[in-house]
């Protein structure tokens, strides 16, 4: 057994995860939580636009990085895996942020990746099945994960088979379209239009049929589910697993969809930094199960808490 750190770097967070890292009976890596932090830094702030970190978001997520790497070195972690994701790989100034990241991390010896679409949708693939195998929901799957810039598609049963990412999250979606509080629907319809078409793209690749189980990854998707579920906070055991019927899913996506900021901002288990992009969120996981759940035929969908981040630590075995 040993002790390992994994970030996940994304578009609108960054999460740590130290945890023991040890073989079950049948050789299989398996991890023992030991703690689990996120931080909403939006580091895509604006970068849809500009192309380009902005210095206030460089500044916000570096300090995010000092704190964890100062937890990693407090829990004695052996090694230390740092991934960013959508909003590292499209900006111009992506080596700025990965020299500060080294910095941060300093005797740690962290070399911090900015990985491809498809790296990220192996990791989230490995990160979100355990489980579900464990718990003997039928293959194949299909592991969707929204994040702040983009959306993996990944199909699988034991291993990948196919996998896409799309340039569409819940921060870039809201930055191009979702302007009005609450949306107008002129630009609920454009964005949607937009989604759609990703979505039919990803299908030439990854088949959406003959899916066994539809799984969700994220803070949008868990998000979506606590709604579904109306929890009375946000109740991480409630959420991981919960399987909910395609019509419920669908009924809180859209309610998150054209509620106010203020109404969201309400709700227990509403993080401050989701209030105003969930939305969007909503519309890329509402428009995935429908199609899904009619290419498919399926009547219920999944939520996962695990995802790329557990992915990272596991692939340090």
């Amino acid at each position: 057994m040993r002790r390992v750190g994994a970030v996940d770097c994304g578009t609108n967070s960054i999460r740590l995860l130290v945890a023991d890292l040890h073989e079950e009976a049948d050789g299989t890596p398996a991890l023992h939580e030991i703690t689990r932090q996120l931080q909403i830094v939006r580091l895509g702030e604006g970068l849809d636009a500009t192309g380009r970190i902005s210095a206030p978001a460089m500044a916000r997520t570096l300090a995010a990085a000092r704190e964890y790497a100062a937890l990693c070195r407090d829990a004695g972690c052996e090694s230390v895996r740092f991934v960013a994701t959508s909003a590292s790989r499209d900006a111009r100034n992506a080596d700025e942020f990965v020299d500060g990241v080294r910095e941060a991390f300093g005797d740690l010896g962290v070399r911090p990746e900015v990985v491809s679409g498809q790296e990220e949708a192996v990791l989230s693939f490995a990160g979100a099945t355990g489980d579900l195998r464990a718990a003997g929901a039928p293959g194949p799957y299909l592991v969707v994960d929204i994040g702040g810039g983009s959306t993996e598609l990944v199909r699988g049963t034991t291993a990948v088979e196919a996998a896409r990412s799309v340039d569409l999250g819940c921060v870039r979606v809201t930055e191009r379209h979702l302007h009005d509080d609450p949306p107008t629907e002129d630009q609920v319809w454009a964005a949607l239009s937009e989604i759609v078409r990703a979505v039919q793209d990803v299908a030439e690749d990854v088949d959406l049929a003959d899916v066994g189980t539809l799984v969700g990854l994220a803070g949008s998707v868990t998000t979506v589910t606590a709604h579904a579920l109306n929890l009375p906070a946000y109740q991480r055991d409630r959420i991981h697993g919960a399987e909910v019927p395609v019509d419920q899913v669908v009924d809180a996506c859209t309610d998150l969809l054209l509620m106010t900021r203020e109404r969201r901002r309400a709700l227990p288990y509403m993080h401050d930094g989701r209030v105003d992009v969930i939305g969007a969120g909503a519309l890329v996981w509402r428009t995935v199960v429908q199609r899904v759940a009619h290419d498919a035929g399926l009547a219920t969908v999944r939520a996962s808490e695990t995802d790329i981040l557990d992915g990272i630590a596991l692939s340090q075995a």
